[in-house]
């Protein structure tokens, strides 16, 4: 019987120990490079996968149903020479309390991910240097969504991982190859949201309410609306005008659009069941932050 509890207790132990964050879902779309090897590109997905999934990326201890549910979409425009030119749309939920609703907590877009691959090269990643610029940008997206996670869970709880994104970021600005190089500088042509500016802001004090909102946003509305939807949405409303005059001093900031973008068509729901004040109040901010959107805020005001 002793011998038998010994046992399961190495079990657990080494369960916790390969207990990794992340749960993604990786697709990759070669559709405009017909004609190229496919098996770079079939070594390449499996690689990928396992590298994000396998990889222990903090000292968490998280159980199967905690891990972060995302995925990472891969579109390969290019690939010659060793050298690939993708486009990558990374995206991440997380359930909402007392629901069997998942909210998005970002949902980003990078069309600058050039990186050299070959068949068979190991995906490992170096904390020291991030040689490798694929693994450098995976990593930098996988503590991105863990910080968001933790932000949404803790008021600024995931400080530590984008100090750990901003290293990333420091490292790679030193990168010699023109394309490798692209998305990391601070001062690109489209730059205010490229990995830089995204990271920049979140460690940026004058984006501290912002992070904090975000924390109010899901903890605080999300998670209790089964419980009294009306004081959620009033929670949500509250700090609209916050994020538009966050937004005139900081015009195209790279994380009011990272946050919109993952919350639009949610905002536009919840505020549809809103008070005639809510949806004035909604409608007159959200369009104030983001013009192009004027249509689809609009559709707030379609329900009575």
């Amino acid at each position: 019987m002793k011998k038998i509890f010994i046992i399961i207790q190495l079990l657990l132990i080494v369960l916790t120990i390969g207990a990794q964050e992340l749960k993604c879902n990786l697709v990759m779309n070669t559709s405009q490079v017909q004609g190229t090897n496919i098996e770079v590109f079939k070594s390449l997905e499996t690689d990928l996968k396992q590298f994000i999934n396998d990889t222990k990326w903090t000292d968490m201890t998280l159980r199967e149903e905690e891990k972060i549910e995302c995925n990472f979409s891969l579109v390969v425009n290019s690939y010659a020479d060793g050298m690939m030119s993708c486009v990558l749309q990374v995206s991440a939920s997380r359930p909402v309390y007392g629901t069997s609703y998942t909210t998005t907590l970002l949902n980003v877009r990078d069309d600058k991910v050039n990186f050299h691959y070959e068949q068979f090269d190991k995906l490992e990643l170096n904390t020291s240097t991030y040689d490798n610029n694929l693994t450098a940008i995976i990593a930098y997206y996988a503590y991105l969504v863990i910080g968001c996670d933790l932000d949404s869970y803790s008021k600024m709880g995931g400080t530590d991982m984008f100090t750990r994104a901003e290293q990333i970021v420091s490292s790679c600005q030193s990168k010699t190859d023109e394309n490798e190089i692209k998305g990391w500088k601070a001062f690109e042509k489209d730059g205010d949201r490229n990995r830089y500016a995204i990271v920049n802001n979140l460690k940026d004090s004058r984006f501290k309410g912002l992070r904090e909102y975000y924390y109010t946003y899901h903890r605080q509305a999300l998670d209790n609306m089964s419980k009294n939807v009306v004081n959620g949405r009033a929670m949500i409303a509250e700090a609209l005008p916050m994020l538009r005059q966050l937004n005139r001093e900081n015009p195209s900031a790279a994380l009011v659009q990272m946050l919109l973008d993952a919350k639009n068509d949610e905002i536009i729901n919840i505020f549809k069941k809103g008070t005639s004040e809510e949806k004035e109040l909604a409608i007159d901010n959200l369009t104030a932050i983001n013009p192009t959107m004027a249509d689809r805020y609009a559709e707030i005001n379609s329900a009575k």
